[in-house]
């Protein structure tokens, strides 16, 4: 991490905690549903949510990445940092 002395997303921790917290209490809001055999076009739907919630999550630290350790990258490791940041994104869309 040549120049680069903390994580892109330092200026939006709080925020990305607060939706990590928000997607955990959702899976453990799923946990209960399958307990309480609800129905199940009811549990993907929540399923569904908690997905896009975490796609958020992943577009907003990728945004950051993109603009603090890829631009603000020295040249010699812009490219390296490119490559990370497009493997990222590849397993991201694979996962889908």
């Amino acid at each position: 991490m040549s120049g680069i002395e903390f994580p892109g997303y330092i200026n939006d921790k709080d925020d990305l905690i607060k939706r990590l917290r928000r997607i955990a209490g959702q899976i453990d809001g799923l946990e209960r549903m399958v307990e309480d055999e609800r129905y199940c076009i009811d549990i993907l739907t929540q399923v569904s949510a908690a997905q896009a919630a975490l796609d958020k999550v992943a577009l907003a630290l990728l945004d950051d990445h993109a603009r603090h350790c890829v631009i603000g990258a020295d040249a010699s490791d812009r490219e390296q940092r490119t490559e990370e940041m497009m493997g990222a994104v590849g397993r991201l869309i694979r996962s889908r």
